[in-house]
């Protein structure tokens, strides 16, 4: 078989190849499962199902779903072609005597001769008289019409003769054929025994009730035909069944059972021999002749026993009737026989569901979703599989049921064991896979003390790209800057994905670690192209850290990644599109950031923080008309940290978010208690700073909302501080969020403007109000002649903020001439060192009360 043979072969294949190591360099799509190796999966499955079918281990669960297939068509009504005389238990009370004597037979048979039946089928056994009346009943057996029986094997393994005298044509075999759970589903119709054609019963009386038709009967290797008729040759592999050859001798049909109890009108010996029966019973028909007397234990078990309660077996001569009945059915009202696939078309369909499975197995990404698919294709495959038997025909579908959820399982345990080995988006192994494989590498090449190269890579700008153009966006760069690491990588190492935008690569055949450097800078620029996305050039650069060491000595897999990591930091610390080698210095800045990390965490949970304010001064009355909060850490371990360590952790870490917010809540708190200690002070701002981090925060106007509601805040004196790179992210999202804080009754201000992200054609459209000078233009204002230039770019700005109806702030003021060119310039505020220092709330405290004016 050849679906066999393919199923060994990719069973040996599977056993020699590691599964964790498999897609390692090679694909790139959700998993490493592909059309082709989901079809091949699937035939080599249904290759195994049919195997075990031809085992025969599956025929007794298809022969269950036979039978309840047979159980929940509705019944027919008595076929009106039939009539069965039923020898009951008062029949024999009645006459006293079992065998019935040949008389009482003899005189049934007179009996129902004289009402013209077209046939009758006697089911009881006469080779041995029975007196009195043997001459008398030989007498009625020479009638034409009338059919005896013979048994061509009984339980003892002995025969049963005919009547003596009664011509062959008119002796048909009452022997049925079970199935080894007892239960009767086949009909042997025909045999060739020796070179004698034996009958069955239920076909002699077919055949005598149509000899009026002129119908020829013939015989053909693979069926019985009646003359148009043709009941297919039921053979050891028709439907469910794998019989032995020794089980499928003659020509059997299956039984098409009509009902489960009436199958036609019944009377009883006695009701015959009264002259009970009316006549219109008997004329023309077929009648039949049997015992359904228990005592006699003439029955026999059918599909429809298992749900029946009482009387679950079927009398003989009913069951003779059931045939007689299936064959007058399709001969004279077209009624289709079974019928049956080939084996080559029974293998296709066993395949197509087993495909169905491993469809749903590499779809469907949940347990409960594969478990609900499942059930749905299962009662799929019934439906089909009961329409098809509905109309004769029966097909596999236990081998079908089988292969559908071995697949599918099959598939979805695969994905599932490949996800915890790869990387779901980029089908790359993840980090769990390319330690193990980098720690196999050290074992296998420990005696040739190798060098191997770890390079750890990191995408520039990814989150602005994520942010800017949606996470879509994001999953397009990371699949095509895998692939492009994959082109250039060929076979020279092995790529994984081990986080978000961060990349590794392990090299094992290089000479030294300058060959790594030179393959980092390959890397670099092939990702130095753009990339085109949506008719969009998209620039992204790389940094790279590299590790290396020996096999020779033992490293530890986890530490050369590490170790490659902290070069990549150290990379892109110096900016972007670099690498850098680790050395061992390198391990202690680490160390001391990741303490700095850890710190920084208590210090929130601990409120280790305290808010300084720096004055911002009107440079008309030169007092103070508001403060800006700044955030510093007094460290119990450290001291003072300043805030140009501590702030960008955080930013990173996303530790931005709950220092943000109790900044804030600080701010508020302050602004309310100076405003009940100087109600002259009643117009006083406070400025707050919004980081990157939570300017790209979903739920930040909800909770900037929600410390409003708490602290019961004037609105009107909180100012929000963004900066204008914030901005220039992504305008229209960021002015979305604006507009939502604006309606919060807040006041913005667009901070460090000028320093390069300026957008003049959007200015106009931010609802803030006040532009904050970046100091860097400030502090140029002195009384150089060189500084002209630079008061004539501060002109610029404070002309068109005052054209958009902003305040303008000037920062970094520290000198006198500042504040003297920032007042010729109608600057309405400054702010710096020449007013203040940052001051805590002391301090600020005791400024507002001494209430100072500043002189220039």
């Amino acid at each position: 078989m050849i679906f066999t043979q393919i199923a060994q072969k990719i069973r040996a294949w599977l056993s020699t190849a590691d599964l964790s190591e498999r897609g390692t360099n090679q694909n790139l799509s959700s998993s490493d499962i592909s059309p082709f190796s989901l079809i091949l999966t699937s035939l080599a499955i249904a290759g195994a199902v049919i195997g075990l079918r031809q085992t025969g281990i599956l025929q007794q669960p298809e022969l269950i779903v036979f039978d309840s297939m047979v159980r929940s068509q509705p019944p027919s009504p008595p076929d009106p072609r039939l009539l069965i005389v039923k020898i009951t238990e008062e029949d024999i009370r009645n006459q006293k005597k079992w065998p019935l004597s040949d008389r009482v037979v003899a005189q049934l048979l007179e009996t129902l001769q004289k009402q013209q039946p077209k046939v009758i089928g006697l089911d009881l056994y006469r080779d041995l008289a029975q007196p009195p009346g043997e001459k008398e009943l030989s007498e009625q057996l020479k009638a034409n019409n009338v059919i005896t029986i013979t048994k061509l094997q009984g339980n003892d393994g002995q025969s049963v003769p005919p009547p003596p005298n009664v011509p062959k044509e008119r002796v048909g075999f009452s022997d049925f054929v079970l199935d080894s759970d007892n239960i009767l589903r086949r009909n042997l119709m025909y045999a060739d025994l020796s070179n004698q054609q034996v009958y069955s019963l239920a076909l002699q009386v077919s055949l005598n009730y149509l000899n009026d038709r002129n119908l020829a009967f013939q015989v053909t290797p693979e069926a019985l035909k009646i003359g148009n008729a043709t009941f297919t040759r039921l053979t050891k592999n028709s439907g469910g069944y794998q019989m032995l050859p020794s089980e499928a001798l003659g020509w059997q049909t299956l039984i098409q059972y009509r009902s489960p109890q009436r199958i036609a009108r019944q009377v009883t010996l006695s009701d015959v021999l009264n002259g009970k029966v009316d006549s219109s019973l008997i004329k023309d028909k077929a009648v039949l002749i049997g015992t359904i007397a228990p005592s006699l234990k003439d029955f026999v078990a059918t599909p429809y026993s298992a749900k029946e309660t009482d009387s679950y077996l079927m009398p003989g001569v009913v069951i003779h009737g059931q045939i007689v009945s299936q064959i007058l059915n399709i001969v004279l009202d077209n009624q289709r026989p079974f019928w049956y696939w080939s084996q080559w078309v029974e293998w296709g369909w066993i395949w197509v569901w087993s495909l169905v499975g491993g469809i749903l197995g590499w779809r469907l990404n949940h347990p409960l979703s594969v478990g609900v698919g499942i059930a749905i294709a299962t009662s799929g495959l019934w439906g089909i599989g009961y329409v098809i038997f509905f109309q004769s025909g029966w097909i596999p579908v236990v081998p079908n049921a089988i292969g559908l959820l071995v697949t599918s399982v099959g598939m979805f345990a695969y994905r599932l064991f490949f996800s915890i080995y790869h990387d779901s988006l980029t089908g790359l192994p993840n980090r769990r896979l390319f330690l193990k494989q980098l720690q196999k590498i050290n074992r296998q090449n420990k005696s040739q003390n190798a060098l191997v190269a770890v390079l750890f890579l990191d995408l520039d700008r990814f989150k602005r790209i994520n942010d800017g153009l949606g996470r879509e966006a994001g999953d397009w760069l990371l699949l095509n800057t895998a692939k492009r690491l994959q082109n250039r990588l060929a076979r020279k190492g092995t790529l994984a994905r081990v986080a978000g935008d961060e990349f590794a690569i392990y090299l094992t055949a290089i000479a030294d670690v300058e060959e790594a450097a030179q393959l980092a800078d390959c890397l670099q620029k092939e990702l130095a192209h753009p990339f085109q996305w949506q008719g969009q050039d998209i620039y992204t650069t790389i940094c790279i850290g590299i590790a290396y060491n020996r096999t020779g000595n033992d490293f530890d897999a986890e530490e050369l990644i590490r170790e490659a990591d902290i070069a990549m930091y150290q990379a892109k610390e110096s900016g972007q599109a670099r690498h850098q080698i680790f050395a061992a210095g390198m391990r202690t800045q680490a160390q001391t950031r990741w303490q700095l990390e850890t710190e920084l965490r208590s210090a929130i949970e601990r409120q280790e923080f305290q808010l300084y304010y720096q004055p911002i001064v009107s440079l008309k009355t030169l007092k103070v008309t508001g403060f800006e909060a700044l955030v510093r850490w007094q460290s119990p371990q450290r001291g003072f940290v300043s805030p140009g360590v501590f702030v960008p952790l955080a930013e990173e870490t996303g530790l931005i978010i709950p220092l943000g917010q109790w900044i804030l809540q600080e701010a508020c708190l302050q602004i309310n208690r100076w405003r009940e200690q100087f109600p002259e002070h009643s117009s006083l701002m406070m400025s707050v700073n919004l980081s990157q981090r939570q300017f790209t925060q979903v739920d930040l106007v909800k909770q900037i909302q929600l410390i409003l509601e708490e602290i019961g805040v004037d609105r009107n004196r909180l100012k929000l501080e963004i900066t204008e790179s914030h901005m220039m992210t992504d305008v229209e999202k960021g002015l979305a969020l604006l507009q939502q804080l604006k309606t919060l009754g807040l006041k913005l201000s667009l901070d460090d403007f000028g320093t390069g992200y300026s957008s003049l054609s959007n200015l106009h459209t931010f609802p803030i109000d006040t532009l904050k000078i970046d100091q860097s233009f400030v502090n140029r204002l002195s009384e150089s002649q060189e500084s002209h230039k630079y008061a004539q770019i501060v002109r610029t700005i404070i002309m068109l903020g005052h054209n958009l109806e902003f305040d303008v702030i000037a920062e970094g003021v520290e000198t006198a001439h500042q504040v003297r060119a920032l007042q010729s310039l109608e600057c309405e505020y400054g702010q710096g060192y020449f007013f203040s220092k940052p001051l805590p709330n002391e301090a600020a405290t005791e400024l507002l009360t001494n209430n100072p004016q500043w002189s220039v």
